[in-house]
């Protein structure tokens, strides 16, 4: 496995969380425990995916700014998640926060994946992308 086809298996993952959290209503259980998987979730993987594909991408002049941004936009997602938390989950303004995040961590996501992953290929070695996967999987496990 290399370091693309780890990171897209935990976005799927991130997706059918989304999907199923915005169809949830009120203060409910289902409501609160997809809401606590999915922050765990998007928490986890944003630290493993700064140490173990950004990180070693922002010294590259082709990637740099795209590395930048990648970070970024976890740092706005983690925004809407505090703001989640402090909204009421009965709230109607829970939902359409929710409902950001979505749309926001999506667009992270196609991003990551239609562009960053073709770009960041070219300069990987292939070697690279295989140690990169073992030690984000690692970190994945470890802290889920």
């Amino acid at each position: 496995m290399n370091i693309f086809e780890a990171i897209r298996e935990d976005h799927d993952i991130q997706r059918n969380l989304l999907d199923k959290l915005v169809k949830t209503s009120g203060d409910t259980k289902k409501r609160d425990e997809l809401f606590k998987s999915l922050k765990t979730e998007l928490q986890v993987h944003a630290d493993a995916e700064e140490r173990h594909y950004y990180k070693p991408l922002i010294d590259s002049d082709v990637m740099q700014d795209k590395a930048r941004h990648g970070i970024a936009e976890h740092h706005e997602i983690d925004e809407l998640i505090e703001k989640l938390e402090e909204t009421d989950y009965d709230s109607s303004a829970w939902l359409k926060t929710a409902k950001d995040l979505k749309h926001k961590v999506e667009h992270h996501l196609e991003d990551e994946e239609h562009k960053f992953f073709q770009q960041s290929g070219k300069v990987l070695s292939d070697s690279q992308k295989i140690s990169l996967a073992t030690a984000y999987n690692t970190y994945m496990n470890s802290h889920r």
